[in-house]
């Protein structure tokens, strides 16, 4: 009997020393030394001080500031998402070439600190060209979130926290060095190689700056999971005749911009400058706007952690690189002259000009063709992928250029962010620097693309 109860403790003894080992290997490290939820807020002080560092940067446009953003966000993403969250689950191995260190077994991490050194190397990496003032602005900045949360007495941590952050920001750097087309994209705005095509309705550089053609060869930089397939339907046909479909859009635009001029269509003016955001050092950039619009909802509380606000950045990025990616590719594919060259040349309208930029310095329209929009793709993407982070009825109010003196940007107000997007691209006819066919083609794409981000990476555990 005694020898029966032996065999029943050592088997008990057995079975325990299973199920522990088996715990282990499912929970491999201690991931917290606390049960304290760890706020958004180290994320969002990154991504507004973003926002500033690509505004004034030199090179820093649409393409490359969109492209910027994703790197920047799967960076955050994976320095804390793999050793932390129980939620959410690592996407390097589904990015192909890339390859990010792991966390050591047993060995424990503070977060914030894992955090604010990938963020603080990423952002060195990324702008080493910026101005001064904004590389001591960065460097403060991080030393700031360093001094806030001070782990006295846990050097061995700190240590280990602050190296994994820039191994993994160093890993997604290098991965970046192997895009050829889109790597340091800032230093390389203008190809002098590149000469757009001739002949009838084909894009030019515009008047009255004539500058040559921004970043013409973006549509080969490597995407995240947008591919060549995703396309614009070809745009409508080039035609002077006073009855053709262009030459009607051309008067929509055109005549729009008159009555804004003559001090009627306020609405229309105000919807025109709040989405302006192409002016460079005047705004960010039209994919920095959401950046903004994302930090607003976290600032109103709308997310309270640091797992879904890296998660909400690392997404919105992706989803931004890529409509910016697809809509140069296709831009420079069909070549479609932009509504100034239409309006002047066709329709001999010839002291006709845009209301760009809002703050009356200069007025001008962007150095590239029309068709599709980058405006109107940057935001059906981000508001695809927003919708799918938030809710389809998450309404909000847009402060992002509240108390600008330059234009106007009194905020405005949105039930959804299917509106935002909408407005956003719909707002390039009243500046006077798109036909509607161009803002729709955009949204069509960068919607498409959206889903893509929401559905092709497997985010969720």
């Amino acid at each position: 009997m005694n020898r029966i109860l032996r065999n029943k403790h050592l088997l008990w003894c057995i079975s325990l020393l299973i199920v522990f080992t088996a715990c282990k290997e499912d929970h491999p490290i201690d991931i917290d030394d606390t049960d304290t939820i760890h706020t958004p807020e180290i994320a969002l002080q990154w991504n507004k001080f973003l926002l500033e560092i690509e505004r004034y940067t030199p090179g820093y446009r649409p393409t490359v500031s969109s492209r910027t953003m994703a790197y920047i966000g799967v960076t955050a993403y994976e320095a804390v998402i793999p050793g932390k969250s129980d939620h959410f689950r690592s996407i390097a191995s589904q990015l192909p070439g890339l390859s990010v260190p792991g966390i050591s077994f047993g060995e424990k991490y503070n977060w914030e600190l894992v955090l604010n050194a990938a963020y603080e190397r990423a952002f060195q990496h990324y702008f080493e060209t910026a101005p001064t003032e904004q590389q001591a602005r960065m460097i403060s900045l991080a030393n700031s979130i360093y001094d806030k949360i001070g782990i006295e007495g846990f050097s061995e941590v700190r240590q280990r926290s602050i190296s994994h952050g820039r191994r993994i920001a160093d890993a997604v750097y290098d991965w970046s060095t192997r895009d050829d087309f889109g790597h340091r994209g800032y230093l390389r705005t203008i190809d002098p190689g590149y000469h757009p095509p001739l002949g009838q309705g084909l894009w030019q550089p515009t008047y009255p700056d004539y500058t040559p053609a921004l970043t013409p060869r973006w549509g080969k930089v490597r995407t995240f999971v947008a591919d060549e397939d995703d396309k614009c339907d070809p745009p409508l046909p080039y035609s002077d005749n006073p009855n053709s479909q262009i030459y009607a859009q051309a008067l929509e635009t055109r005549n729009l911009v008159n009555r804004i001029k003559q001090g009627h269509n306020g609405e229309d003016r105000w919807i025109a400058e709040f989405w302006s955001d192409d002016c460079p050092i005047v705004t960010f950039t039209p994919a920095g706007r959401w950046i903004s619009i994302g930090n607003q909802i976290i600032e109103g509380g709308h997310i309270d952690n640091m797992e879904k606000a890296l998660y909400l950045y690392a997404k919105l990025g992706i989803a931004l690189c890529d409509a910016g990616i697809r809509s140069w590719g296709e831009k420079f594919r069909f070549n479609y002259l932009r509504p100034i060259d239409y309006i002047r040349n066709v329709i001999q309208d010839s002291s006709w000009n845009t209301i760009m930029c809002p703050d009356g310095s200069h007025y001008f329209t962007p150095p590239f063709p029309t068709y599709p929009s980058g405006h109107a793709t940057f935001s059906a993407a981000a508001a695809t992928v927003l919708s799918n982070i938030m809710g389809y009825n998450f309404s909000m109010t847009d402060r992002c250029h509240e108390d600008r003196t330059e234009f106007k940007g009194t905020p405005r107000s949105f039930n959804n962010f299917e509106e935002m997007c909408e407005e956003n691209a719909y707002s390039r006819i009243p500046m006077g620097v798109h036909f509607r066919m161009d803002s729709e083609a955009g949204t069509k794409l960068g919607k498409k693309i959206g889903r893509k981000v929401n559905m092709e990476i497997d985010w969720i555990k």
